[in-house]
């Protein structure tokens, strides 16, 4: 699961915010579509793409210096060659990163496909058009590696096509393009009643690309779909393997790699327990596999006719993965202190709220690893900078195979991410009423981040799959209550000081306002939205006649745990009605919240970003 990301908030001054006219959605299609698509479906498992288009560039050339400027696009910088983390390395790990470096690179490709089916080839069309000295191609590119794609959202959400004349599809990659919810739903029950029970099953899971089949639909598991790149991540990091100087890790690549040859879900299983296991490695390596993307499978449990048909016949729908890859060098005075909360866990277990009513998630022998880890790249789903980045991961999630088969889960901080955040000037320091003005610590965050990770090793282990699309929003909102509801026990317990206390919970309080209001499928923004609301409903965060912010800070702990003892009751009884009135009736934008998101964005421009990777990009041309 992803913590929260960087967002730092921007204005958008003079700046487009319309989105481009929906010429291609998902209800269009043409007899030139409909052989496109087709062409796309017989060429699947060679992974070629017919998309037959031809582009144009979706912004203009003012909008496009606008949003590349130094003020509005910014940057991550990951280790160089000349880090010292890099050079301090054993040879054999010097060697073994190269290798990982290029299967990450090749994860980044197949994820941009399950993306959009636009996404390489309108790279193909950039790449052209620079080569012909078109400078608005230059900067087009600049967004689309930053975003890692031709569609995204910037910091205040305003929704950003690179390719005139098209929007992306709510199916993205993993879906026909021209397939509307409308017929998606009416073919499911087609095969239903057709007896294509298993079809409908493997269609529905989160591991399948989704394809026509004549007036049906059929699911091809990702690794049969991109056959071809598998196999090369595969041969990368069994090459890996032979120079990485440790054992456990090389096992762990060699599960990996075994499992990107044969869709094979069990393989996926026995890789995820292993890298599970990883603490003490010289080298990190992570597939992510997250389905926090995927909102057209989720349209189902809007369907109460199709989810009981599915239900009759034991079939749950799990939204799709999407993949992302990281690559990094363990830093362990990072992760000796990220360690420390390790044997919280299970103490703070105990206070969860209706603790005799479920399973943990962590299990009785806290198999729970934790590194803080600096980043040679992140590829795919995890370098994305569409208005955000990811902080940290706590992986697996738990819909997967490997939790079943008493794996663990793992936590890896992001450090370089974390370090960016540290240097942008706080927009909402200055916005307090000035007694709380000077509690602000920078390492703040980064505790609070802690926490929110351990926060999705507790609370129940089933009942999430069944809540749809608010399954991930709710998870979110849980991980952040339970990061703050034990902010005294951890005191107690001698993790903070009392001013580092209150600065956490001032900190807390004021992240959770935004600059702009977000989509409400966005599960990290919204539940953002919704702790704001929730707060400012208990007294928490009031707005003073000066128009300055005050947060009563003890007020804060109780209001969380009594947040938390909602979020759990859903958790536990997996009631998808219930999630949807508790998402709704939070999830609302006040004038508290417009009145300082304008005030936010009157303090910060950026509203883009890149990752930038100089040893990533010297390592793959060796």
């Amino acid at each position: 699961m992803r913590i929260s990301k960087i967002d730092n908030n921007f204005e958008s001054k003079n700046v487009n915010r319309t989105t481009n006219a929906t010429l291609n959605n998902t209800n269009y299609i043409d007899k030139s579509g409909l052989l496109m698509a087709h062409l796309n479906n017989i060429s699947a498992i060679n992974n070629i793409s017919f998309t037959g288009k031809k582009y144009e560039l979706g912004l203009s050339h003012d909008e496009l210096v606008e949003r590349t400027s130094k003020e509005r696009f910014g940057s991550i910088e990951l280790l160089s060659y000349y880090s010292p983390e890099f050079q301090k390395l054993e040879d054999g790990d010097r060697l073994a990163l190269k290798h990982l470096v290029k299967a990450a690179n090749i994860i980044g490709k197949i994820n941009m496909q399950l993306d959009d089916v636009n996404n390489i080839p309108f790279k193909k069309y950039l790449e052209k058009e620079i080569a012909k000295g078109n400078e608005d191609a230059v900067l087009t590119k600049k967004l689309f590696d930053g975003q890692k794609g031709a569609f995204s959202q910037d910091m205040e959400f305003n929704h950003i096509s690179l390719i005139k004349g098209m929007t992306q599809s709510k199916g993205k990659g993993v879906y026909p393009r021209d397939l509307s919810v409308e017929e998606f739903h009416s073919i499911l029950e087609s095969m239903i009643h057709d007896g294509e029970i298993e079809e409908v099953r493997k269609m529905l899971n989160q591991r399948t690309v989704v394809v026509r089949d004549g007036d049906k639909l059929k699911g091809i598991d990702y690794i049969d779909y991109f056959k071809k790149d598998f196999s090369k991540v595969a041969d990368e990091l069994e090459k890996a393997a032979k120079y990485s100087t440790n054992q456990d890790f090389n096992e762990f690549l060699l599960y990996q790699a075994e499992a990107l040859r044969t869709a094979d879900p069990m393989l996926d299983a026995y890789a995820d327990k292993k890298w599970a296991e990883l603490q003490d490695t010289p080298l990190e390596f992570t597939i992510t596999r997250e389905n926090y993307d995927d909102k057209f499978t989720e349209t189902i449990f809007d369907n109460d006719k199709l989810l009981s048909l599915l239900a009759n016949h034991g079939i749950t729908p799990i939204a799709k993965d999407f993949l992302g890859a990281r690559v990094g060098i363990i830093n362990k005075e990072g992760t000796d202190f990220i360690l420390g909360s390790k044997d919280l866990l299970p103490e703070l277990a105990k206070l969860m709220p209706y603790t005799d009513e479920y399973e943990q998630v962590i299990n009785k022998d806290n198999k729970q690893t934790m590194v803080d880890v600096d980043l040679v790249t992140v590829t795919g789903n995890v370098g994305e900078y569409r208005g955000k980045i990811t902080l940290a991961e706590n992986l697996p999630n738990s819909d997967k195979l490997s939790l079943k088969i008493g794996g663990g889960r793992r936590n890896v901080y992001h450090r370089q991410m974390r370090l960016h955040k540290n240097d942008v000037n706080n927009p909402y320091q200055e916005l307090l009423i000035p007694e709380q003005q000077s509690m602000f610590d920078p390492n703040s965050y980064h505790y609070f981040t802690i926490f929110h990770e351990n926060g999705h090793s507790l609370g129940p282990k089933e009942g999430n799959e069944k809540l749809g699309q608010y399954r991930n929003i709710i998870e979110e909102n849980k991980a952040d209550m339970a990061a703050i509801a034990f902010t005294d026990k951890l005191m107690e317990m001698g993790v903070y000081t009392k001013e580092e206390r209150d600065a956490l919970l001032v900190n807390f309080a004021l992240q959770n306002y935004l600059k702009a209001k977000p989509d409400a499928h966005v599960a990290h923004r919204v539940r953002q939205v919704m702790q704001a609301k929730y707060f400012e409903d208990n007294d928490v965060v009031n707005i003073t006649k000066d128009g300055q912010i005050y947060v009563d800070i003890e007020k804060v702990i109780p209001t969380a745990y009594k947040m938390l003892e909602e979020i759990i009751r859903i958790q536990i009884d997996g009631d998808y009605k219930a999630a949807e009135r508790y998402v709704n009736k939070n999830f609302v934008w006040t004038d508290n919240m417009e009145y300082i998101a304008q005030e936010l964005r009157k303090n910060s421009k950026m509203l883009n970003a890149t990752v930038k990777t100089p040893l990533a990009d010297y390592l793959a041309k060796q």
